[in-house]
């Protein structure tokens, strides 16, 4: 079974870019012990609506909805697809970030989630404010858990928002990658302001850290998977990864990472991949 960390589950199945396979591949991932869910209100890559079939699939096999940690995400009018905009791109941000949760909760046919993500900061710092203001909204009127932003490679505008919100970002979801140096920086700051970092793009981005000659040896000497040792190790560091894979037993042996532990030299080793030096 998926760990957790403060209600937060340490993995987290992603459904970008599943298309019409969103609910097959998402009751598929529960089934094997998946409770995390990350989705977004941006049609252009995501199938929120089936998500929520799913959730509902499970409900009627005995997984309710308590047990599942869902967080989905409001996308600025930039990132949608501008034939498929799910609210009124009219409509003022903060109303447009108000739309866009009723319709994830139409989606998912749940009442209140347990994240709400910007999908990543807006074009200058007071518009990243009035959609988070919006947000907050909605976490004052117990519709959500958490707030958190995504894709947000920039510690100060980072700090910046923690310092100006009335409701600190307690999630910040990036791609996991060699070009961003791995936010090395952005991770400590998080680790100091116990914000959860969430990886994504963790498997895709680095085939060179999978070949690393510390993961193979590593993946002999457990008799484990090159994956699966990277992601027991981001767990490790106090990273939650996402993983959007399509097989079962991918899945399975993404979640068997909780059923070994690395000496505290073997983490260090690995943590030496990400650094920039």
């Amino acid at each position: 079974m998926n760990r957790c960390l403060s209600n937060m589950p340490q993995l987290i199945y992603g459904t970008a870019w599943k298309k019409e396979k969103t609910v097959d591949l998402v009751v598929t991932a529960v089934k094997c012990g998946f409770r995390g869910i990350d989705a977004a209100c941006q049609p252009k890559h995501y199938n929120e609506a089936g998500v929520g079939e799913a959730i509902q699939r499970l409900a009627h096999e005995g997984i309710t909805r308590q047990e599942l940690f869902i967080q989905t995400k409001f996308t600025p009018v930039d990132g949608q697809d501008p034939l498929n905009i799910p609210y009124d791109k009219r409509a003022s941000l903060s109303e447009q970030v108000a739309q866009s949760f009723e319709v994830s909760k139409k989606n998912l046919g749940i009442n209140h989630l347990n994240g709400l993500i910007l999908h990543s900061p807006l074009k200058n710092r007071d518009q990243t404010m009035i959609a988070w203001r919006a947000m907050e909204q909605l976490y004052h009127q117990g519709e959500v858990k958490r707030l958190g932003i995504s894709n947000c490679d920039n510690l100060e505008m980072l700090k910046q928002l923690f310092q100006e919100s009335s409701v600190k970002p307690s999630i910040l979801q990036n791609r996991f990658y060699q070009q961003s140096h791995y936010d090395n920086e952005i991770r400590q700051w998080c680790q100091e302001q116990k914000v959860v970092y969430q990886s994504f793009w963790t498997l895709t981005a680095n085939p060179h850290i999978l070949s690393s000659q510390v993961i193979q040896q590593a993946a002999r000497d457990y008799q484990k998977t090159a994956a699966q040792i990277l992601f027991r190790a981001l767990v490790d560091m106090g990273i939650v990864p996402l993983t959007g894979t399509s097989s079962d037993q991918h899945m399975k042996e993404d979640l068997e990472i909780f059923n070994f532990k690395f000496p505290a030299t073997l983490i260090q080793e690995i943590k030496l991949l990400f650094s920039p030096f």
